[in-house]
Parts: structure tokens; C-alpha cells; sequence
């Protein structure tokens, strides 16, 4: 079967590999659609060196696609069902994996796309606990969206409490703030957001964005001031990871305002005294989501009829992954995919 690796300095392959054969509680997909993640960038942009023995793993976190193979022991899937995929593994058995929470394993987790084999290839090898079912109504692209980009964005808006009582400047509108921003607006906040790149900006406005700001060209704090009478968001939730774009989100928050930081990767620098304790300001980290929440959020845009694949705007097949990286690192995209016949 084809994957494709990172080899380091925006260099990548398509190469070979042997089929994977699936063990107790193992399940093997045949991939439908795969997604790419403003993450991917991190390991397409590191050197070689820095990669270490990513160069050889199959990359892709974003995987959604049809129940092929079971092995002993599996019961929650069977073949021929459509599944997403909660991308990380843990030990099964403490209280955070039980959860569903298995990124926050205990004894460790292991992260498909970097410590195993992931997405982007015919087939990928996961254990059964990771497939989450999805409608039959959702597509395949729409699954692999919600596998990790908008399925963070979701998450993130539900720790804030978004509701149509909120303005919500969101900072950064790639696939994660894009989805913040329609998902937001679907929930009935008023939505700012915030992006240097015009076509990312006219993206969020078809997204139901309210206002958007070009921070290459306007102080955001001082325009989301101005365009809420001088208070501040309710709510802001930075998807960037760029330390002035957090720092904004946090100053841009009016007193007793949620600030939410979901962007990885990065530092920030912020007076505590002023910025966070004499605002109230309720600072909040969310990292991803639970095999529960992404069958939640399945349900959640088929119940109500969301059309999520409005954010999707590039599809290419495996082959011509060169070219969709190189594209996406442009940052003049919506959600990009990798889509199989």
C-alpha cells in the first residue's frame, strides 16, 4: 500500500508499505478521506534531524474511512462500518482512557502519524477502542475534518460556554479557527475573527463570521474593543500558537471574559496582575477532544443539517501530496483533504 513520510525540510514521499495485518482488538481501514492539520506543518517544516524516526512513519491524523479487517477480540466495530478515528492509543485502563480521554493516558499515549503509522495512506492499523461511529449522513470528508480540526474547535467552544449571548473573537481562521468561527456562528455567537491572509478572512466571512480584522493592519485588541463599545469579547480563543495572536486573545477579553488557548506549540508573555487577576479573566487550555465528544459532534452536524463540507476547499489524491502540502503551507486554503476513489 502507499503513505506518505516526512523526509524533512519540506521534502516528502509517497512509498511502499506492507499491509497491515490486524491483532487482538485491532482494526484495519480502508481510507476514505484524511485531512490535513495545521500540525502536519510542524514535522513537514523540521529537519531530518530533528524528524529522528518520524522519516519512516506513515504521517496523518485525520483519517476517517470503512471498517476492512477485525481481528480476535474486537466487538465495538465490525467490517464494512464508517468510522472516524480518535488518533491517539493509551493503555485502555486507567480512568482517562476509560474516559475516553486517551491522550491524557496515564501511562502514556502514542500519537497515530507520529509514533505510528497514520492517515495518509491506503490503509492504517488502529485499535478498536479509537473508531468512533459516524452517520451515515456525514461524508467521509466531513468525518476527516472532524477527526481533529474541527473536532478541536468544538471542544474548545464547549469549555468556553459559547452561546448567542457571547462575542467571540476567534484568532487564526486555518482549519481549526475556521471551523471555531462556523461552528460559533452556528451556535449563535457573534464571531471576530482574526487573520493576516485575505482569503482566510473572506473564508470566515462565508463561515458566518460577524466582522474580521487583518491584524498586519489594525492593533486587534483595540478593533475588537471598538467594535463591542469598548468592552472587550465575551469570549476569545486563539488557534494560532504565535505568542503576540495568545497575548491578544487575552487583552482583547473584556472583564469577566473566557479566554481559551488551543493553539500548540509557542510561548507567551503576559502581565498576570493586569491582564488575567484584575480582569477576572477566566483562562482556559483545551487540547483536543474524547472518542465521546467527536461522536458527538458527528451527531451534532447531522442533526442539524451543517454544511461542514463548505470548509473543506482543496481535495487531491495520495499521489499529488507534494503538491497539497505545498498549497497548504500557503495558508490560502480552507480544510484540505486527501480523498480516495
Amino acid at each position: 500500500m502507499r503513505g506518505v513520510v516526512f523526509s524533512g525540510d519540506r521534502e516528502l514521499s509517497v512509498e511502499e508499505f506492507p499491509q497491515p495485518e490486524p491483532g487482538p482488538r485491532q482494526v484495519v481501514i480502508r481510507m476514505e478521506a484524511a485531512g490535513l492539520c495545521g500540525s502536519d506543518l510542524r514535522p513537514y517544516r523540521s529537519s531530518p534531524e530533528a524528524l529522528g524516526p518520524r522519516t519512516s512513519v506513515i504521517a496523518g491524523h485525520e483519517p476517517c474511512g470503512t471498517v476492512e479487517e477485525v481481528g480476535a477480540q474486537v466487538r465495538k466495530v465490525k467490517v464494512g462500518d464508517r468510522i472516524m478515528v480518535h488518533h491517539y492509543s493509551g493503555c485502555g485502563h486507567c480512568q482517562h482512557c476509560q474516559a475516553g480521554w486517551t491522550q491524557l493516558c496515564a501511562n502514556g499515549s502514542k500519537v497515530y502519524g507520529s509514533h505510528a503509522h497514520g492517515g495518509f495512506a491506503d490503509r492504517e492499523l488502529v485499535e478498536d477502542y479509537m473508531c468512533v461511529p459516524m452517520p451515515d449522513e456525514l461524508s467521509f470528508e466531513e468525518g476527516a475534518a472532524c477527526s481533529c480540526g474541527t473536532g478541536t474547535a468544538y471542544q474548545a467552544l464547549k469549555r468556553l460556554g459559547i452561546s448567542g449571548l457571547d462575542t467571540l473573537a476567534v484568532f487564526g481562521q486555518g482549519p481549526v479557527g475556521l471551523s471555531a468561527t462556523f461552528l460559533g456562528a452556528v451556535m449563535g455567537a457573534r464571531i471576530i475573527a482574526v487573520d493576516p491572509i485575505s482569503e482566510r478572512r473572506r473564508l470566515a466571512e462565508g463561515l458566518g463570521a460577524w466582522q474580521t480584522i487583518d491584524p498586519s493592519r489594525t492593533d486587534p485588541v483595540e478593533a475588537i474593543k471598538e467594535l463591542t463599545q469598548g468592552q472587550g469579547a465575551d469570549a476569545s480563543l486563539d488557534a494560532t500558537g504565535i505568542a503576540e495572536a495568545r497575548a491578544n486573545a487575552v487583552r482583547s477579553t473584556r472583564i469577566w471574559g473566557r479566554a481559551c488557548l488551543v493553539g500548540e506549540g509557542g510561548d507567551v508573555t503576559f502581565e498576570p496582575t493586569p491582564d488575567i487577576i484584575h480582569r477576572q479573566l477566566t483562562l482556559i487550555g483545551s487540547w483536543t477532544f474524547s472518542t465521546g465528544i467527536l461522536e458527538e459532534l458527528g451527531n451534532f452536524i447531522v442533526q442539524r443539517q451543517l454544511p461542514l463540507s463548505d470548509l473543506i476547499t482543496h481535495r487531491f489524491s495520495l499521489e499529488h501530496a507534494e503538491e497539497a502540502f505545498k498549497l497548504f503551507e500557503s495558508g490560502a486554503t480552507g480544510k484540505v483533504v486527501f480523498t480516495w476513489p
